[in-house]
């Protein structure tokens, strides 16, 4: 197959947040290719936990229904507490959602769906939309910048063949131990070793045994160590197990079939379980974060970016949200309708995020008593950066952190997740979030011809702008009015909301300063 020698994006990293950047940039229309070392997606469940912001990152890319296949069940999606799996005095807590109703605040409610499952799920699609630009088995053996790109050299693995490849922007996907970060000269900074987990994918007929106490994760307390995960409570299994490597004992060898079997069995309180071990990997929890995000035409998101404490299940979705905030900017930039400087407010809005989410993520880690697991954090992001244009009564910059861990409030506020509000409109059109994108989009409930002329201006100047009117028959609200209360609008006021459904602007009326178009400008190429 023709290898291609030019691309507007090269992507290092086929995992979830390389394939979901893969997919948005091809919504987007951008010319890219994705690499990845390995031949084939992850053969380990790792992360499972797809939040409920991920799920409407996935469902703006018609990706929602089959995560959702692929995952466990909404009924299953309980939190166990005991001594082992057969413990008579197990406490099982958690709310579960109707999957196909959403919730007050999403109709994307999240999902438990193993790495595993989820990554065949993105790549399936990542190739029909963009066949031959991605190519598993490709590694990235050396880059290099200049002022018109990134020149990269990489091998394929099935011949040993190079190939010399020039892009326009470089974005690391790669993980925590990135070769572009790496490349790049960016650095880590924050603690490592904050623990040393053996993580066993086992088969075992466990299914009977839960079926009164089926969730998706299992804690063991006191005597019992560690936990296990259900890749699909039934005979399908991940064993996570703690231990301290200075602390090992003579007879504690962790590739050992015989001993992890027993390992497993002690775990789970059943002496005589028939367990037949499939993999096993050993990882370290680290709580780092880079030191920038971009480094000139190298961009860096997910793993590369940050290395999150497993503990909250926010690491692979934080990725997720970094792919679906860098997409847009880079598809504006590669059409030549924003400048480079767009690109800056990425690190601007994204670092402070994971900033926190380490932080709540390391804080969960030593808690003794448990931590809550919590699908609507990141529902709560709020951006503060070029990329927003504050109105004369909204502030320039969150003064409070970027993520409400009070729980989320919906907000008309610009730098918010545009509220959530059931409709009643053509077929798929279900909610305010199904009207974002793929450009910007102006909501609003005034039956004005003032603000299709705003947009049409826009249009025409080289900036697309396309506008929904809420109560026009065509999109009716199921609670009317609902939209302008949740965004704290008079009645001839309107919302623009970025392609990643955040607001960019919040204007009372079409007569305000600056008008729409000047807004986008703000917004794309820095004009004030």
């Amino acid at each position: 197959m023709h290898f291609p020698t030019t691309t507007s994006v090269l992507i290092v990293g086929g995992g979830p947040v390389g394939l979901t950047l893969s997919n948005l940039l091809s919504r987007y229309g951008v010319d890219h290719l994705l690499i990845e070392a390995r031949p084939d997606t992850s053969r380990h469940p790792k992360a499972r936990g797809v939040s409920a912001r991920s799920m409407e990152i996935f469902r703006r890319c018609g990706l929602e229904g089959a995560v959702r296949a692929a995952g466990l069940p909404a009924s299953q999606v309980f939190f166990y507490r005991g001594r082992d799996l057969v413990d008579p005095d197990f406490v099982r807590s958690g709310v579960t959602h109707d999957a196909s109703g959403g919730d007050v605040n999403t109709p994307s409610p999240g999902v438990i769906c193993s790495q595993d499952a989820l990554e065949p799920v993105l790549l399936r699609r990542a190739r029909e939309s963009a066949a031959d630009r991605i190519r598993f088995g490709v590694r990235l053996l050396s880059f290099a910048e200049d002022d018109e790109g990134v020149r990269a050299v990489l091998e394929d693995s099935a011949d040993g063949e190079q190939h010399t490849v020039r892009a326009g922007w470089l974005v690391g996907c790669d993980g925590a131990a990135s070769t572009v970060r790496s490349g790049a000269g960016v650095g880590m900074e924050g603690p490592t070793g904050l623990g040393h987990f053996l993580s066993v994918r086992f088969e075992a007929p466990l299914g009977e045994v839960v079926a009164d106490r089926a969730s998706a994760s299992y804690f063991l307390t006191p005597p019992g160590r560690g936990g296990f995960m259900a890749v699909d409570n039934d005979r399908h299994w991940i064993y996570q197990y703690p231990f301290a490597p200075e602390h090992r004992r003579g007879d504690e060898d962790l590739t050992d079939q015989r001993y992890l079997e027993d390992l497993v069995r002690a775990a789970a309180g059943i002496p005589d379980l028939e367990v037949a071990v499939r993999d096993t990997m050993v990882w370290r929890m680290d709580a780092q974060l880079a030191s920038a995000y971009r480094s000139g035409r190298i961009l860096l998101a997910g793993d590369a970016a940050h290395v999150i404490p497993p503990t909250g299940g926010h690491g692979m979705n934080t990725g997720i949200g970094d792919a679906d905030n860098l997409a847009w900017k880079l598809a504006a930039v590669a059409a030549g309708r924003a400048t480079a400087a767009l690109l800056d407010t990425y690190q601007a809005e994204r670092r402070p995020v994971a900033r926190q989410v380490i932080d709540l993520s390391a804080e969960n880690a030593r808690a003794r008593a448990g931590y809550r697991i919590d699908d609507e954090l990141l529902l709560t992001a709020a951006y503060g950066s070029a990329a927003v244009v504050p109105g004369p009564d909204d502030p320039h910059a969150p003064t409070r952190p970027p993520l409400d861990i009070s729980g989320y409030h919906p907000s008309g506020d610009p730098g918010r997740r545009v509220p959530h509000t059931p409709l009643g409109g053509p077929p798929g059109i279900t909610s305010t979030l199904d009207l974002i994108g793929p450009g910007f989009t102006l909501i609003t409930a005034a039956d004005t011809p003032a603000w299709r002329q705003q947009a049409d201006a826009a249009t025409a100047a080289g900036f697309p702008v396309t506008v929904h009117r809420l109560g026009s028959g065509r999109l009716r609200e199921e609670h009317p009015g609902s939209f302008n209360r949740l965004c704290a609008l008079p009645a001839a006021g309107a919302i623009l909301v970025r392609p990643d459904g955040h607001i960019a602007w919040r204007a009372a009326s079409p007569s305000v300063e600056p008008d729409l178009l000047r807004a986008v400008r703000n917004i794309l190429i820095g004009v004030r």
